[in-house]
């Protein structure tokens, strides 16, 4: 699942209410919240906690990454090495000023992005038997019966972004209605959503994870 919404609305919050689930923390945002999670400040110590978690069996239900924002930025360093180990890019940054592959020409170093984020989507989806990716919220302009509109999405890098979702069995948008934690699986409200499950389809409702997860 993909949940993503505005920041400070209380989606980790929410995701510290659901049972025996991980908050695995990238982004430091969980102190003030009273949840199972475990922080990490980099690759690799993500794969020291993945490494652990299937150590100890995968006892999780449930992992929740907060956020897949932060991994594709995270994803950068990595990119980069899978390019230098290829025989264009052996001598890419040589002289170490810090070069980002994503500076190469034509958008060439957005492949190797896209590889090292799945490579690291593949890993944590074998954390627990259901993994929640929690992104931020990017508003992006599309053209709706000859006009630009505003409209809702997931802050993804373009193709990132596309095999992030297509991977998913529902996408949430999250968001408040007073007091109301609420999430949408609606796409009829110029928001990237929607869900392959039947009871969840087209929904728009209070996030109550009982009416989400449904042995």
């Amino acid at each position: 699942m993909v949940l993503y919404g505005p920041p400070k609305i209380g989606k980790t919050t929410v995701l510290a209410k659901l049972d025996n689930c991980l908050i695995l923390d990238l982004e430091d945002g969980s102190d003030m919240i009273d949840a199972l999670k475990i922080k990490a400040t980099d690759l690799n110590e993500l794969s020291q906690i993945g490494q652990s978690i299937i150590k100890e069996g995968k006892p999780y239900k449930y992992i929740a990454v907060d956020t897949i924002t932060q991994l594709e930025i995270w994803c950068e360093s990595e990119a980069k090495v899978l390019y230098r180990n290829t025989p264009m890019g052996k001598n890419f940054d040589r002289d170490n000023k810090g070069l980002s592959v994503l500076t190469l020409p034509n958008g060439a170093g957005y492949l190797y992005l896209r590889m090292a984020y799945k490579k690291w989507l593949d890993r944590l989806n074998k954390l627990a038997d259901h993994v929640i990716l929690v992104g931020h919220l990017k508003d992006r302009m599309i053209e709706k019966q000859g006009k630009e509109v505003s409209s809702k999405d997931l802050d993804l890098t373009g193709k990132i972004r596309s095999i992030t979702c297509s991977n998913a069995d529902a996408i949430g948008y999250v968001f408040r209605e007073g007091d109301k934690t609420m999430i949408s699986f609606d796409a009829g409200q110029d928001i990237n959503a929607g869900s392959r499950c039947d009871h969840l389809k087209g929904q728009v409702m209070e996030l109550d994870w009982t009416n989400i997860f449904i042995d």
